[in-house]
């Protein structure tokens, strides 16, 4: 026999009850589960029926249209009465002494549920999977769209149930439950800043520095004299660059006009021991015969004596 979808087997059980909280009957172990305490003779009825274990009933709030599932922890209430945790009655919006519809239901097996924190708190707990699964023992079934509470570190945690699979009530008793978490409540994504117009600018005028490449300046090097003399590579580099850049265009336009000119600030500078590169004045004669002469007055004392064999004294043994 199907009834909303779930089967009952051997006949239906189904009793009006007021409901208190666990605090009227002393046994503060309920808040953290999700079972209720009936009364003896819910026990006989549900012997006579035959019903299945583990025995899980479904709490129905007319008034509010609220809808919850549990399970059964004892038998010892008072008749009509039964008691519950808090928390499933803030859940069905019941206060003491409402009225509540309990009927047994038989739940599958759950395959996957997803949490939802109320609170970031919950996850700086060092380990709350383990935490979770100590405190999911204590429940028998679970429901899409209630808050459960997870009691730890003399603190409550409230988490929703967003979603539960195969069905939108699911029995955890003795299955592998895949579970899931959602972002808490009141976590808040942090806001990423808004680059405006003028600043993506701005950006981009710096790095347009940054990207040009150096351009090719010839002639920066240092100059070296050849005699070994410590020079100045400033001047030198200045000269050099000068030279080849103003001299031929000033040599085209008065080369007649300065060569006298030029033949003395090439004495001059030859006289400041500087290398000049481009230059369209010829050094005198008299400086070209020097090196001429000079070599010629070194070739004799680079000959070496040929070697001449046989060439020793000899020396007799008689003496």
């Amino acid at each position: 026999m199907f009834f909303n979808g779930y089967s009952y087997h051997g006949g239906t059980f189904e009793q009006s009850y007021r409901c208190y909280p666990a605090s009227f009957i002393e046994k503060p172990q309920i808040e953290s589960g999700d079972k209720i305490i009936m009364p003896p003779s819910a026990l006989d009825r549900l012997a006579s029926l035959h019903i299945d274990y583990p025995m899980l009933f479904e709490l129905s709030n007319d008034d509010a249209n609220r809808v919850s599932h549990c399970g059964v922890l004892e038998f010892i209430a008072e008749e009509g009465l039964i008691y519950m945790p808090y928390w499933m009655m803030e859940n069905m919006l019941l206060h003491e002494g409402d009225i509540v519809r309990v009927k047994n239901v038989t739940l599958p097996k759950g395959k996957y549920v997803k949490l939802q924190p109320h609170t970031k708190d919950f996850l700086d707990i060092s380990n709350p999977k383990a935490i979770l699964e100590t405190t999911l023992r204590n429940y028998s079934c679970l429901t899409t769209g209630d808050s459960i509470m997870v009691a730890y570190n003399n603190k409550k945690y409230y988490i929703d149930i967003v979603e539960t699979k195969p069905s939108h009530a699911i029995s955890i008793i003795e299955t592998d439950c895949e579970v899931d978490f959602a972002p808490p409540l009141d976590y808040i994504e942090p806001e990423r800043p808004a680059v405006s117009g003028t600043g993506k600018a701005a950006a981009q005028a710096e790095e347009a520095p940054v990207e040009t490449e150096p351009k090719f300046n010839p002639f920066t090097g240092v100059g070296r004299r050849l005699d070994g003399r410590p020079g100045n590579p400033e001047s030198s580099t200045v000269s050099s660059s000068i030279s080849r850049d103003k001299q031929p265009a000033v040599a085209t336009k008065s080369e007649s006009s300065a060569a006298p000119g030029s033949s003395s600030q090439s004495t001059n500078r030859k006289s400041q021991g500087k290398l000049v590169f481009g230059s369209n004045n010829r050094p005198p004669k008299e400086t070209q015969k020097e090196p001429a002469k000079e070599s010629k007055q070194k070739e004799p004392e680079k000959e070496e004596p040929k070697f001449q064999a046989f060439s020793g004294k000899k020396y007799s043994l008689r003496g």
